[in-house]
């Protein structure tokens, strides 16, 4: 139960940790680096490509260890939070990123701020999933 519980943590600690770096670091950077409207594009594109099954298989994951170890941790808590991390990141998936790929030059940045306040979103969700699966765990709650 203790290595499901782990795994789980350690799971949904790298999920919040790497969209915190990708919002907070990479994003800011890239849109200083690039100066062309359309290099950015096609980079921020570049690092988006193939993500969208690692994903989903992260958020399987987080719900399978979740169920398993539910006599550690707050099953009904963590459920609504990756089930809502889940739809937001369909939107972004299956229907942002479609539209963003067609979007005119005028269009981006709308699309950028609705993919920033869909991402903080996802990373507030995992952040408050890996503090209530931690302090459940460890006995805090």
């Amino acid at each position: 139960m203790a290595l499901l519980v782990t795994v789980h943590l350690a799971l949904v600690a790298v999920w919040a940790g790497a969209m915190g770096y990708s919002l907070l670091v990479v994003q800011p950077k890239a849109a200083r680096f690039f100066t062309d409207d359309d290099q950015l594009e096609e980079f921020l594109m570049t690092l988006a490509h193939g993500n969208r099954w690692r994903v989903v298989a992260l958020l399987a994951a987080l719900i399978l260890t979740a169920v398993a170890a539910h006599d550690r941790l707050p099953v009904l808590v963590l459920l609504p939070l990756y089930l809502c991390a889940a739809a937001i990141f369909a939107n972004v998936s299956w229907r942002h990123w479609p539209a963003r790929v067609f979007a005119l030059p005028a269009e981006r940045p709308a699309f950028r701020r609705s993919l920033r306040r869909q991402a903080w979103a996802m990373t507030v969700l995992a952040g408050a999933a890996f503090l209530t699966g931690l302090a459940t765990s460890t006995g805090l709650l």
